[in-house]
Formats: C-alpha cells, structure tokens, sequence
C-alpha cells in the first residue's frame, strides 16, 4: 500500500436501516467521492481498508454503503472515520491545475525575493482557497487566486510564486 494517503472525506452519520452512511466529501464535484475504491478508513489513527458497494447523491450530500455492512448498526461503527484514497487512485491533474496535498510544503516566495515561508495547510472558503502559509517570524493566510495573486506555481520544485507584499497582515 502506498504510503500517501489523500483523506477525501468523512463519514458523519447514518442513513436508514439499511447499512448506508452520510458521507461529507471535499471532492469537486462532490460525488467524485464515490469513483473512488477501495476506500480507507481511519479513526484513532488506525486505518482499514473498505469496498464501496454503492453509492449516490443524495440532497445536497452523498450517500454510501460499504461492502457487507447491511444494517444501521453495523453502520454506526464508521461515523467519524475519516475517508482516504491513495495518490495513486487520483488522476493526474489537468493543466493549470492542483492537488492541495501536492502543494503541502511548498516554498511561497513573492515577486521580491522575500520567502514568505512553506505551505503548511489548506483553508477552503467558499470563496476562494486560501494557503497557509508559515514562515520564521509568522503565519500568513494567502488566497489562491490566479492570476491576481498567484503568479507562478512549480510543483515539482515546491515553488510557488505571489504577487504578496511581506508586510500585509489577512
């Protein structure tokens, strides 16, 4: 199993009684969720792996049933794992664009040279994504906004650069 695991969701309750579950997903559109299988999921710490038997959207949500989990108890067991796939089940990013997990640690330096420091987490805003950006003497929250404050992004090298001023407080 490969060792970069990609949490693409969560489990955050039960549906009916027939072993199906709430699934929050941060995939887009959200029910890319369900293309991928198997699933790994993770409570504690400790991670197993899962078959997707079924799945659908279901409202403004996704609903989903593992493999051999056949009533509202049994399903029970899986509220609040967290779902993860591995780097190898995604497919590869179109141009121009990114995984989050592919910029986590990322250099983030401006257009004078300034290291602004390593992406250290992701903020979705509705909005627009926002980097968390931790330098030496501070964190920063800097919005992923292309081209406008995004300039160039080199994911290979982890180097990202912005149209950022060192001094700006967000």
């Amino acid at each position: 199993m490969s060792a970069t695991r990609i949490v693409v969701g969560r489990i955050s309750g039960v549906y009916g009684v027939k072993g199906w579950v709430k699934v929050y997903s941060h995939t887009k559109p959200l029910e890319n969720i369900l293309r991928y299988t198997p699933w790994q999921l993770g409570q504690h710490g400790q991670w197993r792996e899962v078959k997707l038997a079924e799945g659908k959207p279901h409202g403004k949500g996704i609903i989903a049933r593992v493999e051999g989990c056949e009533d509202r108890d049994a399903a029970a067991q899986f509220i609040g794992s967290e779902i993860a796939v591995t780097r190898e089940q995604l497919p590869p990013p179109k141009k121009g664009e990114y995984y989050w997990i592919d910029l986590v640690g990322a250099q983030v330096t401006n257009q004078q040279d300034i290291l602004l420091g390593e992406i250290t987490a992701w903020i979705e805003t509705g909005a627009n994504d926002v980097m968390v950006v931790k330098g030496t003497e501070r964190e920063r929250l800097i919005p992923f906004l292309i081209p406008q404050v995004i300039l160039s992004v080199d994911v290979p090298a982890k180097q990202i650069r912005v149209d950022w001023d060192a001094d700006i407080e967000f």
